[in-house]
């Protein structure tokens, strides 16, 4: 057992901490505040909870003795989590969406665009209207808050998981559409609350309201201050921690767009970013579910991981990062760059000449000693698969993942199958980039917050979620699957239509019991096929020749062959039946109501129409506004102008002020209102007596003249009389 300095018991506090709900429903501590009844359960939470809290965090160098600590008593709560929960069972689907909004400031004057960087005060007014006009009876839909990476960041969730009905699918746009209200209706009259993967303008100029406060102490960046990072020391830490760690600021490079006047320089040193707020203040678009059991939850990650980089092209919606028109379309590379904590003998670089050199001495409390090789960053396609097939794994897990062989033994001396053990050991190559001083020495039989700090820090396509600790508040959470990879959409149908989409595959996939199996090289060869400009028409994924066993022989049932989007989701062949096509056999066979399915053909329609070409992905359309504008110099620069008429586009789309047939055909996209954001309640107080004779002679007036006008038309006759 490692033994690291000895440290003071530390004194119990409050921990103030953000409620990982369910796929949006309440811990305990937060169901009375929420005002739900005590049955509604959680889906979403177990990616730590502790890991919003305020309390103090290690600072780097303090925290290098703890590190070893932390990710072998992580591994041994993993090994007691996994016997208590292994046998858990969970009939009901439960299953809940996350999006992340921006929020933006119009400046119609000056043609300006700009982060409000208002997130927590705007957060604040948000969970006081959803306590105030929260109902105890869990009717209608309502929302749940949360504060994100970027100060100027939001994210929104369900407040209550979607069910395992047909009718459950009709509520997503419902949802998503009273979040998007809601937002609005706490913004000031030129702040509008986005939909867009990347802010196209951030660290360029004035792009900052109020202006960011100068100060770079986390991220040493020359464009991004620390002022744009959510006040929360978690968020700082991990900034810090990750830098400290790689030994340099961290180092993102997008391929810039050639175009007609793009400057040779520039085109060669590509779009340069340097802080973590370029990657993590990326929105994006996540859908949980929960299994029936472990087994399910294991399966359905694998075959999910296989479908993440075909959804990341066909939800491609990032073609402008910093101020430049990139030369790729999404924003997966970006994110996993700027988190990337490795330091150069893990990335197999050359240190940068511009650090400190560390010495074998220094690097020697990392994991791996430092120097140990890690082909991908933190945030990355997944390099395991995890379900327990037997020797299939061998044919498919054909990736150089690492593994840390210390927790490789303790999880298979602790009675964890190798497939399982080889994921958790994977995920534990790494360092813990954040450790509350306060929550050190736990019970590894009750607790799980080391090993949260590291299953929560791996940001893959898919993340396997085993069960949150139990709370009195509803039932126990089971085993869930996090589908991570699309990028978020600008209007409420078509996040709608991605969402509904996944579940529904999840569904196929076990209804038909189908096999996605691939490599994984070839999963990896396709995530990096994602990235390309207009990937989603021009290139080709790889993609298992047969999801079913064929019914005549044939030489090789395992075989994979390349394919477009389009033939993936509606088929190739005789011997490919597609996607979309399974979904509608399966909702005949389940006899889903017609409501639904009228609703489920126009979002298949969509998704069917965007890999046709026959309408755009969000990244062409926001290309070609961008291409099209009079103050567009043909130089890969985007100018301040050209920014606000793009975001200002955006906005108006997403709520209903421009139709976009070129994006979403000829569905319409109702006009945004907020005087119905909120249940309205039947008051119980008294009126006071001066305003309830001017509502009485208003209303009493109002009623007399149209009295008189109906009468005049010969409308009351034979002893009539107005109700």
């Amino acid at each position: 057992s490692t033994h690291p300095p000895a440290m003071p018991s530390p004194v119990p506090r409050p921990v103030h901490l953000k409620l990982f709900l369910g796929i949006a429903a309440l811990l305990l501590s937060a169901c009375e505040a929420a005002r739900l009844p005590p049955h509604i359960g959680r889906v979403r939470g177990g990616a730590g909870e502790q890991q919003l809290s305020k309390d103090e965090m290690f600072a780097f160098d303090e925290a290098l003795p703890w590190l070893s600590y932390v990710r072998e008593h992580g591994v041994q709560q993993f090994v007691a989590m996994f016997h208590d929960n292994k046998a858990l069972t969970s009939d009901e689907l439960l299953w809940g969406d996350e999006i992340e909004y921006h929020l933006v400031r119009l400046d119609e004057k000056q043609k300006t665009a700009k982060v409000a960087l208002r997130a927590e005060e705007v957060l604040e007014v948000l969970r006081q209207k959803e306590h105030q006009f929260g109902r105890r009876d869990g009717f209608g839909e309502a929302c749940s808050w949360h504060p994100e990476y970027g100060a100027w960041m939001v994210e929104g969730t369900p407040r209550v998981p979607y069910g395992g009905y047909t009718a459950d699918l009709r509520r997503v746009e419902h949802n998503m559409r009273l979040r998007r209200k809601r937002l609005a209706a706490v913004l000031r009259p030129d702040e509008h609350a986005l939909t867009m993967p990347a802010f196209p303008t951030l660290g360029v100029g004035d792009f900052a309201e109020p202006a960011a406060a100068a100060g770079n102490d986390a991220t040493l960046s020359a464009s991004a201050p620390d002022a744009l990072i959510t006040p929360l020391p978690r968020f700082h830490a991990l900034t810090r921690n990750i830098r400290l760690r790689r030994g340099s600021k961290v180092d993102i490079r997008a391929p810039l767009l050639r175009d007609a006047k793009t400057d040779a320089a520039e085109l060669a040193r590509g779009i340069e970013m340097d802080a973590m707020a370029y990657g993590m203040g990326c929105c994006c678009l996540q859908v949980t579910f929960q299994a029936r059991d472990i087994d399910e939850s294991r399966h359905l990650y694998d075959h999910l991981a296989v479908l993440a980089p075909v959804m990341l092209a066909l939800t491609a919606a990032t073609p402008v990062l910093h101020g430049r028109l990139a030369d790729t379309d999404v924003r997966w590379a970006t994110v996993a760059a700027s988190v990337d904590d490795r330091t150069p003998f893990e990335r197999g670089v050359p240190p940068d000449e511009s650090a400190p050199r560390r010495s074998a001495e220094e690097l020697a409390p990392l994991a791996g000693g430092g120097v140990a090789p890690l082909p991908k960053s933190r945030y990355e396609s997944i390099s395991v698969y995890l379900a327990n097939c037997g020797g299939c794994m061998k044919r498919y897990n054909d990736l150089d993942a690492p593994l840390d062989g210390r927790s490789l033994e303790t999880l298979l001396e602790g009675g964890v199958d190798e497939d399982l053990a080889r994921h958790v050991a994977h995920l534990f190559v790494r360092d813990p980039l954040v450790i509350m001083k306060s929550r050190l020495r736990l019970d590894d039989a009750t607790e799980t917050d080391h090993f949260e700090n590291l299953q929560g820090t791996n940001w893959q396509t898919v993340r396997w979620k085993p069960p949150p600790r139990a709370t009195a508040c509803g039932p126990q959470v089971g085993w869930r699957v996090e589908f991570r990879s699309m990028e978020v959409q600008l209007t409420d149908f078509e996040n709608a239509a991605f969402t509904t989409f996944v579940v529904l595959v999840s569904r196929v996939i076990l209804a038909f019991d189908l096999n996605l199996y691939l490599p994984l090289t070839k999963v990896d060869e396709n995530m990096r096929r994602a990235h390309l400009r207009d990937a989603v028409l021009q290139q080709r994924f790889w993609f298992r020749k047969h999801m079913a066993p064929p019914e005549e022989p044939v030489d090789d049932p395992d075989a994979c062959e390349e394919m477009s989007v389009l033939e993936i989701l509606t088929g190739k062949g005789d011997h490919f039946p597609g996607l979309i096509p399974l979904i509608f056999a399966y909702l005949e066979a389940i006899q889903c109501d017609p409501e639904t399915l009228e609703l489920m053909r126009s979002y298949m329609d969509l998704l069917r129409r965007r890999a046709s070409g026959q309408l755009a992905t969000a990244a062409r359309w926001m290309r070609a506004r961008v291409a099209a504008h009079p103050s567009y110099r043909g130089d890969s620069r985007v100018p301040d102008d050209v920014a606000y008429d793009l975001v200002k586009a955006c906005a108006d789309v997403a709520e209903g002020r421009l139709r976009a047939s070129e994006l979403l055909g000829e569905q319409p996209i109702p006009p945004l209102r907020t005087d119905d954001a909120y249940y309205v309640p039947l008051m119980r107080r008294t009126i006071a007596r001066g305003e309830r004779a001017s509502l009485l002679r208003a209303y009493a007036a109002r009623y007399s003249a149209e009295r008189d006008g109906y009468e005049g038309e010969g409308g009351l006759g034979g002893g009539e009389s107005l109700p």
